[in-house]
Protein backbone atom coordinates (compact mmCIF):
# COMPACT_ATOMS: atom_id res chain seq x y z
CA UNK A 1 0.00 0.00 0.00
CA UNK A 2 2.68 2.13 0.87
CA UNK A 3 4.77 1.65 -1.96
CA UNK A 4 1.16 2.38 -4.30
CA UNK A 5 0.93 5.72 -2.76
CA UNK A 6 4.06 6.28 -3.56
CA UNK A 7 3.54 5.39 -6.96
CA UNK A 8 0.54 7.23 -7.36
CA UNK A 9 1.93 10.46 -5.93
CA UNK A 10 5.29 10.59 -8.74
CA UNK A 11 2.44 10.15 -11.35
CA UNK A 12 0.50 12.84 -10.20
CA UNK A 13 3.51 15.01 -9.58
CA UNK A 14 4.81 13.85 -13.38
CA UNK A 15 3.25 15.78 -16.09
CA UNK A 16 4.97 13.75 -18.55
CA UNK A 17 3.28 10.12 -17.19
CA UNK A 18 -0.08 11.90 -16.66
CA UNK A 19 -0.32 12.88 -20.18
CA UNK A 20 1.29 9.33 -21.49
CA UNK A 21 -1.80 7.86 -19.52
CA UNK A 22 -4.17 10.55 -21.15
CA UNK A 23 -2.91 8.89 -25.07
CA UNK A 24 -3.59 5.40 -23.49
CA UNK A 25 -6.88 5.71 -22.19
CA UNK A 26 -7.76 7.79 -25.39
CA UNK A 27 -6.59 4.83 -27.79
CA UNK A 28 -8.61 2.73 -25.71
CA UNK A 29 -11.43 4.29 -25.54
CA UNK A 30 -11.38 5.19 -29.14
CA UNK A 31 -10.48 1.38 -30.61
CA UNK A 32 -13.34 0.20 -27.94
CA UNK A 33 -15.71 2.85 -29.53
CA UNK A 34 -14.86 1.77 -33.15
CA UNK A 35 -14.48 -1.71 -32.41
CA UNK A 36 -18.24 -1.44 -31.41
CA UNK A 37 -19.56 0.57 -34.32
CA UNK A 38 -17.99 -1.54 -36.69
CA UNK A 39 -19.73 -4.76 -35.06
CA UNK A 40 -22.98 -3.14 -35.33
CA UNK A 41 -22.59 -1.54 -38.87
CA UNK A 42 -21.50 -5.19 -39.88
CA UNK A 43 -24.33 -6.40 -37.81
CA UNK A 44 -26.84 -4.23 -39.30
CA UNK A 45 -25.51 -4.91 -42.81
CA UNK A 46 -25.93 -8.51 -42.43
CA UNK A 47 -29.64 -8.49 -40.96
CA UNK A 48 -30.40 -6.38 -43.67
CA UNK A 49 -28.55 -7.52 -46.24
CA UNK A 50 -26.47 -10.08 -46.29
CA UNK A 51 -28.51 -12.28 -44.52
CA UNK A 52 -31.32 -12.61 -47.14
CA UNK A 53 -29.06 -13.50 -50.01
CA UNK A 54 -26.94 -16.04 -48.28
CA UNK A 55 -30.23 -17.50 -46.89
CA UNK A 56 -31.38 -17.77 -50.83
CA UNK A 57 -28.02 -18.94 -51.56
CA UNK A 58 -28.66 -21.73 -49.11
CA UNK A 59 -31.83 -23.35 -50.02
CA UNK A 60 -30.33 -23.44 -53.92
CA UNK A 61 -28.00 -25.57 -52.43
CA UNK A 62 -30.03 -27.73 -50.58
CA UNK A 63 -32.17 -28.34 -53.48
CA UNK A 64 -28.71 -29.16 -55.29
CA UNK A 65 -28.29 -31.94 -53.01
CA UNK A 66 -31.65 -33.24 -53.85
CA UNK A 67 -34.00 -35.36 -51.50
CA UNK A 68 -32.91 -37.72 -50.27
CA UNK A 69 -29.51 -35.71 -49.94
CA UNK A 70 -26.89 -36.95 -52.26
CA UNK A 71 -23.49 -37.09 -50.36
CA UNK A 72 -21.83 -37.43 -54.01
CA UNK A 73 -23.16 -33.73 -54.68
CA UNK A 74 -22.58 -32.11 -51.46
CA UNK A 75 -19.00 -33.54 -51.43
CA UNK A 76 -19.12 -31.61 -55.23
CA UNK A 77 -20.72 -28.20 -53.83
CA UNK A 78 -17.53 -28.44 -50.70
CA UNK A 79 -15.17 -29.12 -53.72
CA UNK A 80 -16.10 -26.03 -55.28
CA UNK A 81 -17.28 -23.70 -52.48
CA UNK A 82 -15.70 -22.43 -49.26
CA UNK A 83 -18.09 -24.37 -47.16
CA UNK A 84 -18.78 -27.07 -45.05
CA UNK A 85 -22.10 -29.23 -44.75
CA UNK A 86 -23.08 -31.85 -42.71
CA UNK A 87 -26.01 -33.86 -42.84
CA UNK A 88 -28.15 -35.21 -40.53
CA UNK A 89 -30.88 -37.33 -40.68
CA UNK A 90 -32.81 -41.27 -41.25
CA UNK A 91 -31.31 -42.43 -44.34
CA UNK A 92 -28.21 -40.17 -44.55
CA UNK A 93 -25.39 -39.18 -42.26
CA UNK A 94 -22.45 -36.87 -43.84
CA UNK A 95 -19.87 -34.61 -42.74
CA UNK A 96 -17.26 -32.68 -45.54
CA UNK A 97 -15.04 -32.42 -42.08
CA UNK A 98 -15.83 -34.99 -39.70
CA UNK A 99 -12.43 -34.20 -37.75
CA UNK A 100 -13.16 -30.54 -36.35
CA UNK A 101 -15.55 -30.41 -33.67
CA UNK A 102 -16.05 -27.20 -33.36
CA UNK A 103 -17.17 -27.01 -37.00
CA UNK A 104 -19.69 -29.81 -36.57
CA UNK A 105 -21.48 -28.32 -33.42
CA UNK A 106 -21.43 -24.74 -34.76
CA UNK A 107 -23.60 -25.83 -37.90
CA UNK A 108 -26.13 -26.57 -36.18
CA UNK A 109 -26.06 -23.71 -33.50
CA UNK A 110 -29.09 -20.91 -34.20
CA UNK A 111 -26.65 -18.35 -32.81
CA UNK A 112 -23.69 -18.94 -34.83
CA UNK A 113 -23.07 -17.84 -38.57
CA UNK A 114 -24.15 -21.36 -39.78
CA UNK A 115 -27.68 -21.93 -41.90
CA UNK A 116 -29.99 -24.82 -41.32
CA UNK A 117 -32.24 -26.29 -43.42
CA UNK A 118 -34.54 -29.40 -42.90
CA UNK A 119 -35.83 -31.06 -46.11
CA UNK A 120 -39.16 -32.64 -46.56
CA UNK A 121 -37.68 -36.28 -46.10
CA UNK A 122 -36.50 -35.39 -42.57
CA UNK A 123 -32.99 -34.65 -42.96
CA UNK A 124 -31.28 -31.48 -41.58
CA UNK A 125 -28.36 -29.43 -43.65
CA UNK A 126 -25.64 -27.31 -41.92
CA UNK A 127 -24.28 -25.17 -43.65
CA UNK A 128 -21.10 -23.27 -42.24
CA UNK A 129 -17.94 -21.13 -43.65
CA UNK A 130 -14.68 -23.39 -43.95
CA UNK A 131 -11.25 -22.59 -42.72
CA UNK A 132 -9.50 -21.42 -39.20
CA UNK A 133 -11.30 -21.66 -36.19
CA UNK A 134 -13.61 -18.06 -35.94
CA UNK A 135 -12.57 -18.04 -32.35
CA UNK A 136 -9.35 -17.62 -32.90
CA UNK A 137 -9.49 -14.89 -35.18
CA UNK A 138 -10.51 -12.43 -32.53
CA UNK A 139 -7.76 -13.51 -29.95
CA UNK A 140 -4.89 -13.08 -32.49
CA UNK A 141 -6.58 -9.65 -33.46
CA UNK A 142 -7.10 -8.63 -29.50
CA UNK A 143 -2.96 -9.47 -29.13
CA UNK A 144 -2.20 -7.47 -31.70
CA UNK A 145 -4.50 -4.36 -30.94
CA UNK A 146 -2.79 -4.61 -27.86
CA UNK A 147 0.39 -4.63 -29.10
CA UNK A 148 -0.20 -1.81 -31.13
CA UNK A 149 -1.47 0.29 -28.15
CA UNK A 150 1.82 -0.89 -26.42
CA UNK A 151 3.53 1.15 -29.19
CA UNK A 152 1.92 3.87 -29.87
CA UNK A 153 1.66 4.57 -25.82
CA UNK A 154 5.41 4.09 -26.18
CA UNK A 155 5.83 6.13 -29.22
CA UNK A 156 3.56 8.75 -27.18
CA UNK A 157 6.16 8.68 -24.48
CA UNK A 158 8.81 9.33 -26.27
CA UNK A 159 7.23 12.36 -28.32
CA UNK A 160 5.64 13.61 -24.85
CA UNK A 161 9.95 13.00 -23.44
CA UNK A 162 10.73 15.38 -26.19
CA UNK A 163 8.29 17.99 -26.15
CA UNK A 164 9.11 18.43 -22.11
CA UNK A 165 12.33 17.97 -22.29
CA UNK A 166 12.77 22.28 -22.12
CA UNK A 167 11.14 21.55 -18.36
CA UNK A 168 14.22 19.89 -16.87
CA UNK A 169 16.39 22.71 -18.35
CA UNK A 170 13.75 25.70 -17.03
CA UNK A 171 14.05 23.87 -13.65
CA UNK A 172 17.70 23.69 -13.49
CA UNK A 173 17.69 27.32 -14.44
CA UNK A 174 15.46 28.36 -11.61
CA UNK A 175 17.61 26.63 -8.83
CA UNK A 176 20.61 28.47 -10.45
CA UNK A 177 18.75 31.81 -10.17
CA UNK A 178 17.26 30.73 -6.79
CA UNK A 179 20.83 30.60 -5.76
CA UNK A 180 21.77 33.63 -6.91
CA UNK A 181 23.68 32.04 -9.75
CA UNK A 182 22.41 34.37 -12.85
CA UNK A 183 25.81 34.07 -15.09
CA UNK A 184 24.37 30.72 -17.03
CA UNK A 185 21.25 31.46 -18.80
CA UNK A 186 18.47 28.87 -19.71
CA UNK A 187 19.16 27.15 -22.98
CA UNK A 188 16.74 24.99 -24.82
CA UNK A 189 17.17 23.94 -28.26
CA UNK A 190 13.05 23.95 -28.97
CA UNK A 191 11.49 26.76 -30.72
CA UNK A 192 8.29 26.39 -29.31
CA UNK A 193 5.85 27.77 -26.48
CA UNK A 194 8.44 26.19 -23.49
CA UNK A 195 11.26 27.83 -25.32
CA UNK A 196 9.53 31.53 -25.19
CA UNK A 197 8.74 30.91 -21.28
CA UNK A 198 12.72 29.90 -20.95
CA UNK A 199 13.63 33.11 -22.57
CA UNK A 200 10.87 35.39 -20.47
CA UNK A 201 12.69 33.45 -17.25
CA UNK A 202 16.07 34.41 -18.57
CA UNK A 203 14.81 38.47 -19.13
CA UNK A 204 13.56 38.07 -15.37
CA UNK A 205 16.60 36.94 -14.13
CA UNK A 206 18.52 39.28 -15.51
CA UNK A 207 16.44 42.42 -14.33
CA UNK A 208 16.77 40.65 -10.89
CA UNK A 209 20.60 40.57 -11.21
CA UNK A 210 20.25 44.01 -11.99
CA UNK A 211 18.64 44.99 -9.18
CA UNK A 212 20.64 43.36 -6.37
CA UNK A 213 24.08 44.02 -7.96
CA UNK A 214 23.01 48.15 -7.97
CA UNK A 215 21.27 47.19 -4.33
CA UNK A 216 24.82 45.62 -3.14
CA UNK A 217 26.69 48.20 -4.64
CA UNK A 218 24.51 51.22 -2.75
CA UNK A 219 25.26 49.10 0.40
CA UNK A 220 28.62 48.81 0.05
CA UNK A 221 28.88 52.59 -1.18
CA UNK A 222 27.22 53.28 1.87
CA UNK A 223 28.91 51.31 4.19
CA UNK A 224 32.37 52.74 2.75
CA UNK A 225 31.26 56.24 3.25
CA UNK A 226 30.29 55.48 6.46
CA UNK A 227 33.52 53.97 7.87
CA UNK A 228 35.51 58.01 7.21
CA UNK A 229 33.31 59.70 9.65
CA UNK A 230 32.74 57.33 11.98
CA UNK A 231 36.38 57.03 12.31
CA UNK A 232 36.62 60.36 12.73
CA UNK A 233 33.68 60.58 15.23
CA UNK A 234 35.68 57.67 17.14
CA UNK A 235 38.62 60.24 17.61
CA UNK A 236 37.08 62.94 18.40
CA UNK A 237 35.19 60.78 21.32
CA UNK A 238 38.68 59.81 22.48
CA UNK A 239 39.27 63.98 23.52
CA UNK A 240 36.09 63.49 25.69
CA UNK A 241 36.77 63.93 29.22
CA UNK A 242 36.59 59.90 30.80
CA UNK A 243 32.73 59.34 32.54
CA UNK A 244 30.01 57.68 31.97
CA UNK A 245 28.92 59.96 28.84
CA UNK A 246 32.52 58.80 27.22
CA UNK A 247 32.00 55.41 28.03
CA UNK A 248 28.19 55.20 26.02
CA UNK A 249 29.78 57.27 23.12
CA UNK A 250 32.38 54.96 22.58
CA UNK A 251 30.02 51.49 23.07
CA UNK A 252 27.55 52.88 20.42
CA UNK A 253 30.65 54.05 18.13
CA UNK A 254 31.91 50.52 18.07
CA UNK A 255 28.41 49.20 17.51
CA UNK A 256 28.36 50.79 14.24
CA UNK A 257 31.58 49.57 13.35
CA UNK A 258 30.76 46.17 13.86
CA UNK A 259 27.25 46.53 12.01
CA UNK A 260 28.81 48.39 8.82
CA UNK A 261 31.69 45.38 8.89
CA UNK A 262 29.11 42.92 8.88
CA UNK A 263 26.77 44.44 6.48
CA UNK A 264 29.88 44.72 3.92
CA UNK A 265 30.89 41.20 4.71
CA UNK A 266 27.64 40.13 4.15
CA UNK A 267 27.66 41.71 0.99
CA UNK A 268 30.56 39.66 0.06
CA UNK A 269 29.58 36.67 1.36
CA UNK A 270 25.96 36.93 -1.18
CA UNK A 271 28.47 35.85 -3.99
CA UNK A 272 28.72 32.32 -2.43
CA UNK A 273 31.42 29.98 -3.07
CA UNK A 274 33.29 32.45 -5.49
CA UNK A 275 33.89 34.98 -2.24
CA UNK A 276 35.96 32.05 -0.46
CA UNK A 277 39.83 32.57 -0.36
CA UNK A 278 40.59 28.91 0.35
CA UNK A 279 43.74 26.66 1.11
CA UNK A 280 44.59 24.22 3.52
CA UNK A 281 43.28 24.27 7.51
CA UNK A 282 43.85 22.47 10.63
CA UNK A 283 40.54 22.85 11.92
CA UNK A 284 41.71 21.23 15.20
CA UNK A 285 44.20 24.06 15.43
CA UNK A 286 42.31 26.71 13.95
CA UNK A 287 39.68 26.36 16.87
CA UNK A 288 42.54 26.33 19.51
CA UNK A 289 44.37 29.40 18.25
CA UNK A 290 41.08 31.21 18.22
CA UNK A 291 39.74 30.78 21.59
CA UNK A 292 43.61 31.69 22.74
CA UNK A 293 43.57 34.78 21.03
CA UNK A 294 40.22 36.24 21.12
CA UNK A 295 39.05 34.87 23.99
CA UNK A 296 42.09 34.02 26.25
CA UNK A 297 40.77 33.79 30.11
CA UNK A 298 37.11 32.87 29.33
CA UNK A 299 35.83 29.51 30.35
CA UNK A 300 35.21 27.34 27.27
CA UNK A 301 35.36 23.84 26.86
CA UNK A 302 36.62 21.85 24.13
CA UNK A 303 35.36 18.87 22.44
CA UNK A 304 37.07 18.15 19.16
CA UNK A 305 38.22 14.94 17.19
CA UNK A 306 41.56 14.29 16.83
CA UNK A 307 43.64 13.16 13.98
CA UNK A 308 41.02 14.78 11.59
CA UNK A 309 42.92 15.75 8.14
CA UNK A 310 43.27 19.18 6.97
CA UNK A 311 40.57 20.41 4.55
CA UNK A 312 40.19 22.52 2.00
CA UNK A 313 38.57 25.87 3.72
CA UNK A 314 38.73 29.63 4.27
CA UNK A 315 40.40 30.00 7.48
CA UNK A 316 39.03 34.05 7.86
CA UNK A 317 35.25 33.32 6.91
CA UNK A 318 35.85 29.85 9.49
CA UNK A 319 37.46 32.08 12.19
CA UNK A 320 34.42 34.10 11.67
CA UNK A 321 31.89 31.82 11.94
CA UNK A 322 33.38 30.28 14.92
CA UNK A 323 33.79 33.77 16.54
CA UNK A 324 30.20 34.60 16.28
CA UNK A 325 29.31 31.51 17.83
CA UNK A 326 31.38 31.81 21.19
CA UNK A 327 30.70 35.11 21.27
CA UNK A 328 26.91 34.62 21.43
CA UNK A 329 27.30 31.50 23.53
CA UNK A 330 29.35 33.32 26.31
CA UNK A 331 27.41 36.37 26.37
CA UNK A 332 23.74 34.20 26.57
CA UNK A 333 25.48 31.52 29.40
CA UNK A 334 25.65 34.13 31.89
CA UNK A 335 25.42 32.39 35.23
CA UNK A 336 24.68 29.05 33.36
CA UNK A 337 26.01 25.57 35.32
CA UNK A 338 28.16 24.75 32.21
CA UNK A 339 30.83 26.72 30.28
CA UNK A 340 29.89 26.34 26.22
CA UNK A 341 31.68 23.47 24.61
CA UNK A 342 33.34 24.31 21.00
CA UNK A 343 32.93 20.86 19.26
CA UNK A 344 34.62 19.33 15.70
CA UNK A 345 33.52 15.97 14.31
CA UNK A 346 33.05 13.98 11.27
CA UNK A 347 30.48 11.53 11.06
CA UNK A 348 30.47 7.88 9.11
CA UNK A 349 28.98 9.82 6.12
CA UNK A 350 31.98 12.00 5.66
CA UNK A 351 30.26 15.24 6.98
CA UNK A 352 32.42 17.78 9.16
CA UNK A 353 30.42 19.61 12.11
CA UNK A 354 32.10 22.55 13.67
CA UNK A 355 30.36 24.07 16.10
CA UNK A 356 29.31 25.77 20.11
CA UNK A 357 26.87 24.32 22.40
CA UNK A 358 25.70 26.76 25.25
CA UNK A 359 23.88 26.11 28.33
CA UNK A 360 22.02 29.46 28.82
CA UNK A 361 18.22 30.03 28.59
CA UNK A 362 17.42 28.86 25.23
CA UNK A 363 14.86 30.19 22.93
CA UNK A 364 10.99 29.05 22.07
CA UNK A 365 10.62 27.00 19.06
CA UNK A 366 8.97 29.92 17.10
CA UNK A 367 11.91 32.07 17.51
CA UNK A 368 14.32 29.23 16.80
CA UNK A 369 13.27 29.11 13.42
CA UNK A 370 14.34 32.85 13.08
CA UNK A 371 17.20 33.13 14.72
CA UNK A 372 19.68 32.94 11.27
CA UNK A 373 17.33 35.91 10.20
CA UNK A 374 19.65 39.33 9.87
CA UNK A 375 18.87 41.52 12.63
CA UNK A 376 16.42 39.26 14.22
CA UNK A 377 16.73 39.39 17.83
CA UNK A 378 14.78 36.78 20.14
CA UNK A 379 13.44 39.07 22.92
CA UNK A 380 13.39 36.85 25.82
CA UNK A 381 16.71 35.28 25.58
CA UNK A 382 18.62 37.99 23.00
CA UNK A 383 17.94 41.70 24.18
CA UNK A 384 19.89 44.01 22.59
CA UNK A 385 21.68 44.90 26.00
CA UNK A 386 23.29 41.67 25.83
CA UNK A 387 25.54 43.14 22.65
CA UNK A 388 25.49 42.15 19.24
CA UNK A 389 23.87 43.67 16.29
CA UNK A 390 21.56 41.10 15.19
CA UNK A 391 23.99 39.69 12.02
CA UNK A 392 26.18 37.01 14.03
CA UNK A 393 24.32 33.96 13.30
CA UNK A 394 23.01 35.64 9.72
CA UNK A 395 26.82 35.70 8.46
CA UNK A 396 27.48 32.32 10.50
CA UNK A 397 24.83 30.97 8.12
CA UNK A 398 26.27 32.39 4.67
CA UNK A 399 29.85 31.13 5.48
CA UNK A 400 28.35 27.89 6.05
CA UNK A 401 26.29 27.89 2.45
CA UNK A 402 29.43 29.30 0.74
CA UNK A 403 31.45 26.35 2.30
CA UNK A 404 28.82 24.42 0.69
CA UNK A 405 26.51 23.21 3.73
CA UNK A 406 24.61 24.39 6.27
CA UNK A 407 24.24 26.29 9.62
CA UNK A 408 21.93 24.42 12.02
CA UNK A 409 20.40 25.71 15.37
CA UNK A 410 19.13 22.99 17.71
CA UNK A 411 17.73 23.69 21.07
CA UNK A 412 20.18 21.34 23.49
CA UNK A 413 17.78 21.69 26.49
CA UNK A 414 19.22 23.63 28.01
CA UNK A 415 20.78 25.92 26.19
CA UNK A 416 21.01 26.02 21.95
CA UNK A 417 23.68 23.78 19.62
CA UNK A 418 24.60 25.67 16.92
CA UNK A 419 26.91 24.63 13.84
CA UNK A 420 28.14 24.05 10.77
CA UNK A 421 27.72 21.06 9.03
CA UNK A 422 29.61 20.57 5.56
CA UNK A 423 31.15 17.80 3.44
CA UNK A 424 34.71 19.11 2.17
CA UNK A 425 35.56 17.04 -1.42
CA UNK A 426 39.19 16.31 0.15
CA UNK A 427 38.05 15.00 3.35
CA UNK A 428 39.43 11.74 3.49
CA UNK A 429 40.70 10.82 7.11
CA UNK A 430 38.49 8.10 8.73
CA UNK A 431 36.49 9.25 12.19
CA UNK A 432 38.57 8.76 14.98
CA UNK A 433 36.81 8.67 18.52
CA UNK A 434 39.90 10.35 20.58
CA UNK A 435 38.56 13.45 22.19
CA UNK A 436 40.51 16.50 23.47
CA UNK A 437 38.81 18.05 26.50
CA UNK A 438 40.00 20.64 28.61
Amino acid sequence: MKRWKEAHKRWRHSLRWRLVTLFLLLALATTAVFMFGTQRALQSGWQGWVKPIIADYADRLVAEIGSPPDPARAAAIVARLPVTIRIDGPQVQYDSHPRDESLRERRFDPTHWGLVRSSADGHRIGFGLAGPSPESRPRLFGWFTLAGLLLLTALAYAYVRHLLRPLEAIGEGVARFGRGEFGQPIVTAHNDELADLAERINRMAGSLQGMLDAKRALLLAISHELRSPLTRARVNAELVPEGEHRDALLRDLGEMRDLITDLLESERLAAGHAALQTERVDLAALAHELAEASFAGRDLRFDIAEALAPVTADPTRLRLLLRNLIDNALRHSAGAAEAPTVFLSRGDDGMLTLGVRDHGPGVSDEQLQRLAEPFYRADSARTRSAGGVGLGLYLCRLVAQAHGGELRIERAVPGLRVAMRWRPVDQNAGPSNRKDTR
